[in-house]
């Protein structure tokens, strides 16, 4: 197959591509260039409610479709996916900005590694017995909920949004889809490539448009029974107050405003190369990215001169361009709020140790959305500063003397995704671990990820994990079945 972003992109309903009912689009920006490369659906509540009733029609036969059939279709798409890598990364690129050697490493490998793993999972899922000592015997079912939502958000496009449809389709659901209107793109391929891959018609729909009458007219329909959503915490709370009297099952994966401890024992050299990475990795717009990084005194102004040494060294520019390290970031809006996020920061007596300024590169991407990658310091743990999300290539340097000190200003935010814990003392990492009011904890490392493992913050970061068998679980509902004998 022959895959090619469009210049008008359609929406996926029922198997067919089509226009918004409305015949409303938005532009569709290339944030690297500034200028705009195709356009996407502004759908709204008639559309979700045409992609709502093709995937009732699916559902019958979609839900008592034998495993390994699912299976075979899932892993198929798997494969195209892997076999269409350069289109899909830079169709990536084009719509995010993120440098295109990141795509390919990173983004369209792991969107074919989540149609794998949930195709092979679903192969393995089971439930339980309980036998009530020759009275009766108790077992479980696990059944498809039914059409399900899921929405995903622009800073990992593909690699997201296949995180939640690969589950939903495995488990036996059909979907209702919405990707970020802002990366619209490869969630358009992905249509192209399940429809190569033989999925059933109306299994999977993919509506494109804003959130504030497509996003919330999935969330608001009487009969989706399920949402799972990633993107920002104002967001989820809107959607937990519509989704919650509805009684509908909801996961919500949140934002972060995550720790980075560095005590004084930790590798180096591997600390400072994977420090640099956690902070601006994608432009830092990851949710799991270090953005507070906290350095045990005695090490810390030989943590501040390397680390700003090796900032300095990271070149903005062109996506495009192997030798890019920091590509735009998505949208102007978002190019807007994360610099008033960097003046707000100043204003609150920070100092721009290096960065906080617009870059315009030349040729192709003079009018792109670039700024340097910023490190701060002299910020007090309370401030906005340090316990709101950026979001973008920004981080904040504080100093600790004691564990105890440490704990207390990571767990200050009220957010609770992630962690970074750097030492070489085994029983400090065990002991801080347990401690640090996060949902994902990692020792000398960062972003290891093993599918198997439940994914999910504490606090305002989300309700409810994704990953492994937390997922399916998630996306099925339980039976018990008992038998007197």
């Amino acid at each position: 197959m022959n895959l090619q972003a469009p210049a008008e992109i359609a929406n996926y309903i029922g198997g067919s591509f089509r226009k918004p009912t409305n015949g409303k689009y938005l532009d569709n920006i290339n944030p690297a260039t500034g200028e705009v490369y195709s356009k996407t659906p502004d759908s709204d509540e008639q559309d979700v409610n045409l992609a709502y009733e093709a995937a009732d029609t699916a559902f019958e036969k979609w839900s008592i479709t034998p495993a390994e059939e699912r299976f075979k279709i899932l892993n198929k798409i798997a494969e195209l996916i892997d076999q269409n890598l350069e289109a899909l990364a830079l169709a990536e690129t084009n719509d995010n900005g993120k440098p295109l050697w990141l795509s390919r490493k990173v983004d369209i490998p792991r969107a074919s590694s989540n149609f794998r793993f949930f195709a092979t999972a679903l192969m393995h899922f089971s439930t339980e017995s309980h036998n009530m000592e020759n009275k009766a015997i108790n077992y479980t079912l696990r059944q498809p909920i039914g059409v399900v939502g899921c929405i995903s958000p622009w800073n990992l496009p593909l690699y997201l949004f296949t995180w939640k449809i690969a589950p939903a389709l495995a488990a036996g659901n059909c979907v209702v889809a919405k990707p970020s209107e802002v990366t619209p793109m490869t969630a358009y391929l992905l249509a192209v490539i399940c429809k190569e891959a033989g999925l059933p018609d109306g299994v999977l729909n993919i509506i494109h448009g804003g959130g504030k009458d497509c996003g919330s007219a999935i969330v608001k329909h009487p009969h989706i029974k399920a949402v799972s959503f990633t993107g920002s915490t104002r967001a989820g709370k809107d959607i937990a107050t519509i989704a919650a009297p509805m009684f509908k099952k909801l996961s919500l994966e949140l934002g972060g405003k995550n720790p980075n401890i560095i005590f004084a024992d930790c590798d180096w050299e591997k600390m400072m190369r994977t420090t640099v990475q956690s902070s601006f990795a994608n432009q830092g717009q990851i949710c799991l990215c270090g953005s507070r990084i906290l350095v045990e005194e005695t090490i810390y102004e030989k943590f501040k001169e390397e680390f700003l040494a090796r900032v300095k060294k990271l070149s903005v520019g062109d996506p495009l361009d192997e030798n890019t390290k920091q590509g735009a970031v998505v949208s102007k809006l978002h190019f807007d709020k994360v610099m008033s996020c960097i003046e707000l920061a100043k204003q609150e007596g920070g100092k721009i140790l290096y960065g906080g300024e617009v870059i315009k590169p030349e040729g192709r991407c003079a009018e792109g959305y670039f700024i340097q990658p910023t490190v701060i310091e002299g910020l007090n743990a309370q401030c906005r500063t340090n316990m709101e999300e950026i979001f973008g290539p920004v981080v904040t340097l504080q100093s600790f003397k004691t564990e105890d000190e440490a704990l207390a200003l990571a767990n200050t935010s009220d957010y609770g995704l992630s962690a970074t814990i750097w030492t070489q003392d085994v029983t400090r990492a065990n002991r801080v671990a347990a401690k640090v009011q996060s949902g994902i904890i990692w020792v000398n490392c960062w972003l290891l990820r093993d599918l198997r493992t439940p994914f999910g913050g504490f606090k305002n970061s989300g309700v409810g994990r994704e990953g492994g068998w937390e997922a399916l679980r998630f996306f099925t509902e339980q039976k018990n079945v008992c038998i007197e004998l």
